[in-house]
């Protein structure tokens, strides 16, 4: 029975941790709401993400002034099973007279929204018919309730196309930048419902197959959902006030990287509780003794995360620059969840909390609980495999690193091949997708490049050598000057002056390729050099210009940030294994294992998959993650040898920490390397590719580099793994 003062400690601890969820649920139950809103804070203009210095960005500022409206068009291609007869057209154009009457919600209209009347107009070949509904840019991008007006434009669009053309002959597409808009949106709508549950349905499993309990795997998973609350909870207010970009790609990254971090870090809070479990009868001195081991090396693996995240702070790209920010707040939640909420969980039952662990309770050890160290032999042979590839990394340690380290690098070969030049925006979708469909179509009887020509903006007196110079550039199809009558969706008149502002004229390139494509990309920075030698000042934007600057900003980006990323992570590393060499060795073990990951990706994005390339920020996103959660399974593993070594020696410490960390750590790997993955079930191919990129790195991180290298390595090299420091540590 428990005396006065022990009754009153067992309330104490009572009170502490039902104040901890409480206040847990508290920021659950705001944070909860904002996960469903998040979507209303992003932005997803390519145009937003660039630097002021960037000189589409500048462009665009000139262009400007020439026009009275910014316009956002939305196409509607019409097609026939041949030409289209005079019925047909005259059916296309009572269309194009019925859509400014179209109806959205709050009782506006979308004429509410034009800068000109639609007008139908035929193609040259005679079997096709375009529809520019020229929507105000600012008025498209404003809220209508829950929506923006122009996600509503082109739903109501694209179900009045179907009521109005059926039936006569007639096939129709809704495209253009505002159906690329919405396609994509619709993209990302799946972030906050399938996303979510496809990541925590494999977390769930994973921990059922881990823990095989029934009880375990709730908490683990609850333990992730408030933290990803409260991370929503922040980002949301932060995006709301305009303090950081959010994007459907950093809200993807956001919920995959909470549940996947929170869920590792709970793993090796559960597995060394179970472990204090058999020392200790009282569960609260078993978890206060977990919590104390435990949370040096979560918190250096957390704080590397965070301080990697943040060196994109460094980005030109504020789409990169918020990246950080928001996917370091994630970290930090993830890391205080784990901390706080998993410990007040497991404790809920007080003396009988470990009934969390049925139906496999561990009890009491007497062996253990007499502090006696345990022997190496008696721990590998308890181990099962861990035990067994401890034994061999005792025997062959030389052996089996260069063997390890000899593969990876033979994986490296192929990357060279890693295609990351960029992609179009018809690219970006894995799915079939209606603006895209149109576009193929409107190549097909339009110049597609006519939508959104490329702008140059030059002095008067440098319009002439200008069109000269543009119009001998492989890939444009006509140059001219915006003349009076031009802009707000209407046709310029040729025989017109030209609009002179500030004694600068604004010429419109019109390139073969659509300026949503690559290829239109390419000819920008064709025809940037042209222009650029015909008139020093000459400014090149459009949407074509806004993609090449976005993918000179990305390369730009991946030369400072990497090496910025390396630095700190080696600095962090110093600190807590007190050490040089092995930090250093842990570096170059994790760049082996991040260029085995592309090489191989390379192979499987070329020639298993056929992909079109991938987005130049590919690349740099891979690194940062890879890197940063990779390098995470090497601290657990290494913090836990750093510990047995102060005891038993290095060469027998690497061994007890292999054998001890090795199924937590694998666990944990499968884990984020799941959740990851998880993003593949959105169609989009940035983040198809990076989960891709991502899961396998992880693996190669946990199952290869955790396993064989790094142990072989620092068992090779013995006490000199902890120079200068070694002296304090035997071999």
């Amino acid at each position: 029975m428990l005396s006065k003062s022990g009754r009153g400690a067992a309330v104490l601890r009572g009170v502490a941790v039902l104040a901890v969820i409480l206040v847990w649920l508290g920021l659950a139950g705001a944070g909860g709401m904002s996960i469903g809103k998040l979507s209303d804070v992003q932005e997803n203009d390519v145009a937003s993400f660039l630097p002021e210095g960037a000189e589409s960005t500048e462009a665009a500022a000139a262009a400007a002034e020439f026009r009275d409206d910014a316009v956002l068009p939305a196409l509607v291609v019409v097609r026939g099973e041949g030409a289209l007869t005079p019925e047909q057209l005259g059916t296309v154009q009572a269309f194009a007279e019925e859509i400014p009457t179209l109806e959205l919600d709050g009782g506006t209209t979308v004429d509410d929204l034009l800068v000109a009347p639609p007008v139908a107009i035929p193609s040259e070949d005679g079997e096709a018919a375009l529809l520019t509904v020229a929507l105000d840019a600012d008025a498209a991008n404003e809220q209508i309730g829950e929506e923006r007006a122009v996600n509503l434009v082109v739903e109501e669009l694209r179900t009045a196309v179907d009521e109005s053309l059926e039936g006569e002959g007639l096939e129709a597409w809704v495209t253009g930048p505002a159906g690329a808009i919405a396609d994509l949106v619709a993209a990302f709508g799946g972030i906050d419902g399938l996303l979510l549950v496809v990541a925590l349905a494999v977390v769930f499993v994973i921990l059922v197959l881990v823990y095989r309990s029934p009880l375990l795997p709730f908490t683990v998973l609850f333990t992730s959902l408030f933290g990803l609350s409260a991370a929503a909870l922040v980002v949301y207010q932060l995006a709301a006030a305009d303090v950081l970009v959010l994007n459907g790609q950093s809200q993807g990254i956001l919920f995959i990287l909470v549940v996947g971090a929170a869920t590792d870090y709970s793993l090796l809070v559960v597995a060394r509780y179970r472990e204090e479990l058999r020392r200790a009868e009282s569960p609260f001195t078993a978890m206060r003794r977990a919590v104390r081991a435990s949370i040096e090396p979560i918190a250096a693996s957390a704080g590397t995360v965070i301080a990697g995240l943040l060196c994109l702070l460094l980005s030109d790209l504020r789409s990169n620059q918020s990246l950080g920010p928001v996917a370091a707040i994630g970290i930090a939640a993830a890391f205080l969840a784990s901390m706080t909420l998993l410990p007040a969980l497991l404790l809920v039952g007080g003396r009988r909390a470990r009934v969390v662990f049925w139906p496999r309770m561990p009890r009491v050890e007497a062996d253990a609980a007499d502090g006696a160290a345990e022997s190496l032999e008696h721990l590998e042979s308890r181990s099962g495999l861990w035990g067994r590839v401890s034994r061999l990394i005792g025997r062959h340690p030389r052996r089996v690193w260069l063997a390890t380290a000899a593969v990876l690098a033979v994986a490296c070969v192929w990357v060279p091949t890693f295609e990351a030049e960029g992609t179009g925006e018809s690219d970006i979708f894995l799915t079939e997708v209606e603006s895209v469909a149109g576009e193929e179509v409107l190549a097909e009887h339009f110049d597609a490049g006519q939508v959104q020509p490329v702008t140059v903006v030059v002095t008067e007196g440098d319009l002439d050598a200008v069109l000269d110079a543009v119009g001998q550039v492989d890939g444009v199809a006509a140059a001219a000057p915006v003349t009076e009558g031009a802009g707000g969706g209407r046709p310029a008149d040729p025989s017109a002056p030209p609009v002179v502002v500030d004694g600068r004229v604004l010429v419109e390139v019109v390139t073969e390729a659509s300026s949503e494509s690559q290829e239109a990309t390419v000819v920008v920075e064709d025809l940037r050099s042209a222009a650029h030698e015909a008139s020093s000042g000459a400014l090149v934007g459009g949407a074509a210009a806004e993609r090449l600057d976005t993918q000179v900003t990305s390369a730009r980006d991946l030369r400072v940030i990497v090496p910025t990323i390396l630095a700190v992570i080696l600095v962090v590393l110093v600190l807590l294994l007190r050490a040089v060499v092995a930090p250093v060795l842990l570096i170059l073990a994790n760049l082996l294992s991040f260029g085995a990951t592309v090489g191989i990706a390379a192979l499987v994005f070329n020639h298993v998959l056929d992909m079109p390339g991938a987005d130049a920020s590919v690349p740099l996103y891979a690194f940062v993650f890879l890197v940063a959660l990779g390098i995470d399974y090497s601290i657990f593993l290494m913090t836990r040898v750093r510990e047995e070594s102060l005891a038993h020696g290095t060469r027998e410490g690497v061994r007890r920490g292999l054998t001890v960390t090795g199924g937590v750590i694998t666990s944990a790997g499968v884990v984020l390397a799941a959740t990851f993955g998880a993003l593949a079930v959105l169609p989009l191919l940035f983040l198809v590719q990076l989960a891709f990129l991502v899961a396998l790195g992880v693996l190669i991180d946990a199952l290869v580099v955790r396993t064989l290298l790094v142990p072989g390595l620092v068992h090779d090299l013995g006490a000199a793994s902890w120079w200068p420091w070694h002296k304090k540590i035997g071999s």
